[in-house]
């Protein structure tokens, strides 16, 4: 008899210890110990959180297990759990209901995940919650209210995140630091528990948004912790690699810009460099407009004054005519913002001088209203919400040369300008509305658009699959006379040229291509999709124009030639080749 009771001992204990199999995920261990069962899942193929997890386990253990995120309800089986560490896994994502049922959770640790943001309200469900460990993610917000579901909070670990600004108020708001600093130091001394804090290694930015925050870490006292005191600023240049202890910060402040000449008057030629001054706190943006229209293609740099104010020269290299006018300086930041403008005029060469003389004409070309530059067109490039225009010019100046992109609605008279400096010969078109259709013209500046230097284009209804992006755009260039369907990777010359072939005879010769295409297709009762149907349309169109047109030069044709007056057929301004 005292061996069956020695036997059944034996087994109960290896009950205790080794739990049935049966009881356990697969890939995982499960252990019992004094402070109840442990689920143990080291490096598995898990890849996401098991439906079937037992309801009895107090503390969950899942790393290096391809986790991605954290779904509602995640753990809410698990009532009992108390400690749930998913450390070095892979979650992006957080729901706002992952932590429900876990009421009695006090240990919440998602070390080496690659978090971005976390749902705070998601801890109204954890209200023992006393560890909640953060390392290593991506972290780079951190809300004033982050820490107002976590009133039993004793330790937390931001570190090693991209936590750049944060305001004081975070810590502030944390109930049971508000409760201990009321208790005093001295009560909190006597046996209330510290509350330890990790911030270091995160990529500080030390201006004046951070002022606050600098100041609530220089005057940390227990029972406040930091893990490691020594915070060091990333940025700006001027402070970084130093501690915050190092550095004194100022209340933030909007943009103000000065200059010390806003009235010039230059003569042709000359090079221009205008200068503003912009001081702010925080550091503003600064860009530049002409007329107020936007600049590309200007020479701008920038230079730190101190660390407060910037120096923003602007560079013309050689004034023209079409370069008078006023160009602003803007600069803001999230306070406000600021502009001052300049005025610049130019002398007329056509004025004598104090001797009489009269000024020399500038040594380089002008660009009159009368010339006529040959700017070959093209949309080299389609995206789904836009398009990259390419164009090439014949002028004699190409490093001197200005352009100017007229962008808008086909039907609308007023369009955006933008004006483009010499060199550049490309430009991006973004944020195109679907189902409209666009022109956009090349011209040389402050010249409008001539016939033949403009490109019109339809854009598709559908830009929701990212798999039909090559029909969003659709290309509609007007063509002797009639609409085509352009390709994208096609050039559209629409500049007056002398072509070395007939345009309507050649549109003819397609015309009648297109139409034994089409019956073969009926015959087999095919049809393509959006952009051939279009270009099937445009088609149709360019062909009986292209009949009448026909007629029309027959007759005349017959006509003069009647009269005794033999006249060239007057050819086509516009091709179209292959890119």
């Amino acid at each position: 008899m005292a061996t069956l009771y020695t036997v059944l001992a034996i087994a109960w204990l290896f009950y205790k210890v080794t739990p049935a199999s049966t009881s356990c995920l697969p890939g995982c261990s499960c252990t019992n110990d004094n402070l109840g069962r442990s689920l143990l899942c080291m490096e598995t193929a898990m890849g996401r959180i098991p439906d079937n997890v037992p309801n009895y386990f107090s503390k969950i253990r899942i790393e290096n297990s391809h986790l991605t995120e954290l779904p509602s309800g995640s753990f809410s089986k698990v009532t009992a759990l108390a400690s749930l560490w998913l450390n070095f896994n892979d979650i992006t994502l957080m729901n706002i209901k992952s932590l429900e049922g876990l009421t009695n959770l006090t240990e919440l640790r998602l070390q080496g995940n690659k978090l971005r943001s976390v749902p705070w309200t998601a801890f109204q469900d954890t209200p023992n919650l006393n560890i909640l460990d953060l390392k290593l993610n991506r972290l780079d917000v951190l809300p004033e209210s982050a820490l107002r579901q976590l009133p039993g909070l004793t330790y937390l670990d931001l570190s090693f995140n991209q936590l750049t600004v944060i305001s004081r108020d975070v810590f502030l708001n944390w109930p049971l630091l508000n409760t201990q600093e009321r208790k005093g130091r001295k009560e909190a001394s006597s046996g209330e528990a510290n509350v330890v804090l990790a911030l270091h290694d995160n990529p500080w930015l030390c201006d004046c948004r951070l002022k606050g925050f600098v100041e609530f870490i220089k005057t940390i006292s227990p029972p406040l912790i930091l893990m490691n005191s020594y915070l060091t600023c990333t940025g700006p240049s001027s402070r970084a690699g130093k501690f915050f202890h190092e550095v004194g910060l100022k209340t933030c402040m909007k943009p103000e810009a000065s200059a010390t000449e806003t009235n010039m008057t230059v003569s042709l030629g000359d090079k221009v460099t205008l200068q503003c001054l912009v001081k702010a706190r925080p550091e503003p943006s600064i860009h530049w407009s002409y007329n107020l229209k936007i600049i590309k293609g200007f020479t701008v740099a920038e230079t730190r004054v101190d660390d407060e104010t910037i120096r923003s020269q602007l560079v013309i290299p050689s004034m023209h005519l079409e370069d008078r006018g006023i160009y602003t300086c803007f600069a803001n930041n999230f306070i406000g913002n600021f502009s001052v403008s300049f005025l610049i005029n130019i002398k007329s060469f056509n004025a004598s001088s104090s001797g009489g003389a009269a000024m020399s004409r500038p040594p380089f070309p002008l660009s009159s209203a009368d010339e006529n530059v040959y700017i070959d067109i093209r949309i080299s490039k389609q995206t789904v919400y836009g398009i990259t225009l390419e164009w090439y010019a014949a002028t004699d100046n190409p490093a001197e040369t200005w352009f100017t992109i007229h962008l808008g609605k086909y039907h609308s008279e007023k369009k955006e300008l933008t004006y483009i400096g010499p060199g550049i010969n490309t430009y991006e078109v973004n944020d195109l509305l679907p189902v409209t259709k666009y022109e956009v013209c090349v011209t040389l500046k402050n010249q409008t658009p001539r016939a033949g230097q403009c490109i019109v284009f339809l854009t598709g209804s559908d830009i929701s699959q990212l798999e039909q992006r090559e029909k969003f755009i659709h290309i509609i260039v007007i063509m002797c006379a009639m609409v085509l369907a352009v390709p994208v990777g096609m050039y559209a010359c629409t500049t007056d040229t002398r072509c070395t072939f007939s345009c309507l005879d050649r549109c003819t010769e397609q015309c009648k291509r297109r139409r034994r295409q089409e019956k073969t297709l009926r015959t087999n009762g095919e049809r393509q999709g959006t952009f051939d149907s279009l270009q099937a349309a445009s088609d149709e169109g360019l062909c009986r124009d292209s009949e009448e047109l026909m007629m029309k030069r027959r007759s005349s044709q017959d006509k003069n030639n009647h009269k005794g007056r033999v006249q060239d057929p007057q050819e086509t301004n516009i091709g179209a080749k292959l890119y």
